[in-house]
């Protein structure tokens, strides 16, 4: 697998032209037919008798090679990246909340197709539990072996992108100067705000992240954004590198938008609401200045003191001990921490 080493301007504007070209084309051709569209969208929906893909589409390749992983994935890396989401899941489903997702919508351009396909603000709470039970299901110990979920749950996500892309395009609002929607630029910001800015997250929080975690964990990401159909030279294969492409989308998307404050205020307002009795809304969005940095969240609106100092270091404090804890084993830890998930409110 080689990566890109220099992340140029003129690089990258040619990602933000492309889409996932299989994908795309695969579902141009099957919404021609009113029939295999159905068929199409009851698999997704997850309907009874539709399990398997390939037995209804025989003969489409990236269809046919969705359960294949890249010959430069290691099982190993990705074991240790799996028990390290395992050790730590609650904490990162928080974050996704407080950090990943609101750290996309400051790419401006990005942003527009969530705005546009207005689940996001419409249904928030629903968009939000798909997304999570989307990431539990692929962390899961084992979602890539054999009898794993974890392909089906990223051809379903990766079609849905592509029938967003479908959609928006036909709509008549999308503007070619943000660039194609959903596009391969996006796609590599978003996989690294649920990786590498997970991991400075969880920094922030207190946590200890070694090296060897930190990459295993970038590494079973860097496999599902493969299998997401992430195009290979926008893989980082190193932890500096995933910094540097990090810095380089930053520096050119993101910028204050009224969708993007939009969007977080949606969020922001769905968060204060699930936590109600547990944090007031100022601790909230206190943590979430917090974590995502004065300068982002100042795009994006969050308009919050600090947290107290001595509220962050009590917060730090207790997140150093808990990652003293004896290990437990990662199947036990990602159960447990699941099925506490499932009993969460979601309204």
């Amino acid at each position: 697998m080689s990566g890109h080493h220099t992340y140029t301007n003129e690089f990258l504007n040619g990602k933000r032209l492309l889409g996932d070209q299989p994908a795309d084309a695969f579902i141009a051709q099957a919404f021609k037919d009113a029939g295999l569209k159905k068929d199409l969208q009851l698999w997704l929906s997850g309907a009874a008798g539709y399990s398997r893909l390939t037995e209804q589409f025989p003969g489409v390749a990236f269809i046919n090679e969705a359960n294949c992983l890249p010959a430069w994935a290691s099982p190993r890396l990705m074991k240790i990246g799996a028990a390290f989401f395992a050790r730590h899941a609650e904490t990162i489903m928080t974050l996704l909340g407080l950090l990943s997702l609101p750290y996309c919508y400051t790419a401006a351009n990005g942003a527009m197709v969530l705005y546009l396909s207005e689940r996001m603000r419409n249904e928030t709470s629903k968009r939000l539990h798909e997304t999570a039970v989307f990431v539990w299901e692929i962390m899961a110990p084992g979602a890539f072996a054999g009898d794993g979920n974890g392909f089906t749950e990223i051809l379903k996500v990766r079609l849905m992108h592509a029938a967003v892309r479908y959609y928006t395009l036909q709509s008549g609002k999308w503007d070619d100067a943000w660039g194609f929607p959903i596009n391969q630029e996006d796609m590599a910001g978003t996989n690294l705000s649920f990786s590498l800015i997970v991991i400075r997250g969880l920094r922030l929080m207190g946590f200890t992240v070694s090296e060897a975690d930190q990459e295993a964990y970038i590494h079973l990401w860097n496999v599902i954004g493969y299998l997401s159909g992430l195009q290979e030279d926008l893989i980082p294969t190193t932890s500096k590198m995933a910094q540097l492409l990090d810095h380089t989308i930053n520096a050119r998307q993101f910028c204050v938008s009224e969708h993007g404050r939009r969007l977080t205020q949606t969020l922001t307002t769905h968060i204060v609401s699930v936590n109600e009795g547990k944090a007031t809304a100022k601790e909230i969005l206190g943590l979430m200045r917090y974590l995502l940095g004065a300068d982002v969240a100042d795009i994006l609106g969050i308009d919050a003191p600090v947290l107290p100092a001595y509220k962050l270091t009590l917060l730090r404090t207790i997140n150093l001990f808990k990652g003293f804890k004896p290990e437990k084993d990662p199947q036990t830890a990602y159960s447990r921490a699941y099925s506490e998930f499932k009993k969460q409110k979601t309204a």
